[in-house]
């Protein structure tokens, strides 16, 4: 079976053809960094714009690059939730036309889902129960993944995402955005235990996350307890690698210690890392150390499977479509 899948819930326009939940005939994802850089983050209007303009011409490359025919879509999956409205509404809209046109059923495909799955399509031996840990700028989600297809969150973030408090942190640095990836450069320079930031653990046995009060220990040692100061009592590049090291040590800790403590709750057999920030190599090595010390098989996608794409919504769709899982053309999106 030959899936279409679209995405476009935040500030990647992404197409992707997949056969049987499994093959990657092609996959295409266009960036916004470059439009988003100068503000330090996403704006949605710039966001929803850009996906406008562009989602035709990606849907049309990624049908090219699999070389197949439009007609040849067996169905089309598309990311309803979560996400910017408009930008998803921009996906949903599309998906419904080329249904609607094409006489193939409509499959909805919830983001977070998609990203614990990015794994299956890369390794054929995960084991259910699973913990799912989605680590994105958006979403720090911990998830008892009992298939493929059934997710139930047990905690998430109450206040900024760990890819957010990057994003946050870089900025405050004067580092550039997107965040993620300069910080994992800069911080192996860096000694990771130079500054003692705080971990956040809430209450007792806790899968909820909370990363502001360590963003705002980052701005305060920077800058001063008064955080007006325009320049940095620790400029140099050495003083910066530090604080980058140890930052992200402290997001690294908790996220791998409450993804041990609900492995450990749920028996599971496994641990599934996805989001963008699965992508980070300090997280990626301490998961597998943990893997080796615990024998709970831990699996993460490629970087290229980390961030938002649409190989892994079609990859989703195959699954819920066995299911009998079929959206209606009256599909809505859920920001």
């Amino acid at each position: 079976m030959i899936i279409l899948g679209i995405e476009t819930s935040c500030d990647e326009t992404s197409a992707a053809v997949v056969k049987d939940g499994k093959e990657i005939l092609s996959s295409i994802i266009l960036s916004q960094d470059v439009l988003h850089r100068q503000f330090g983050g996403v704006v949605p209007e710039i966001a929803c714009r850009a996906h406008l303009e562009t989602i035709i011409g990606i849907v049309n490359n990624a049908i090219a690059d699999a070389k197949l025919q439009l007609a040849e879509i067996d169905a089309v999956a598309v990311v309803n939730t979560p996400g910017l409205i408009g930008a998803l509404l921009i996906g949903v809209t599309t998906a419904k036309t080329l249904c609607m046109a094409l006489g193939v059923p409509l499959i909805a495909i919830d983001h977070l889902h998609a990203h614990i799955y990015a794994n299956n399509l890369e390794n054929e031996t995960i084991q259910y129960p699973a913990i799912g840990l989605v680590v994105s700028g958006g979403h720090t989600t911990i998830f008892l993944s009992e298939s493929e297809t059934k997710h139930i969150p047990l905690g998430g973030t109450i206040d900024d995402a760990a890819g957010e408090a990057f994003d946050k942190v870089s900025k405050i640095l004067g580092l550039g955005y997107p965040g993620g990836p300069v910080i994992d450069r800069i911080a192996a320079q860096g000694d990771r235990r130079a500054v003692a930031f705080p971990r956040s653990y809430l209450e007792k046995d806790s899968l909820d996350f909370s990363f502001s009060g360590l963003k705002t220990a980052v701005l305060y040692h920077y800058r001063g307890q008064d955080s007006k100061a325009s320049g940095s009592k620790t400029s140099s590049e050495h003083e910066i690698a530090n604080i980058a090291a140890s930052f992200q040590e402290a997001v690294v800790d908790v996220l791998i210690d409450k993804t041990l403590l609900a492995s450990k709750m749920s028996n599971a057999r496994g641990i599934l890392l996805g989001g963008g920030v699965a992508a980070n190599s300090r997280l990626r090595q301490r998961l597998k150390d943990k893997s080796n010390e615990t024998g709970i098989p831990v699996y993460y996608p490629s970087p290229v499977l980390c961030t938002d794409n649409a190989a892994m919504v079609a990859g989703l769709a195959y699954k819920k479509y066995l299911e009998g899982d079929v959206a209606g053309l009256d599909l809505e999106a859920i920001p």
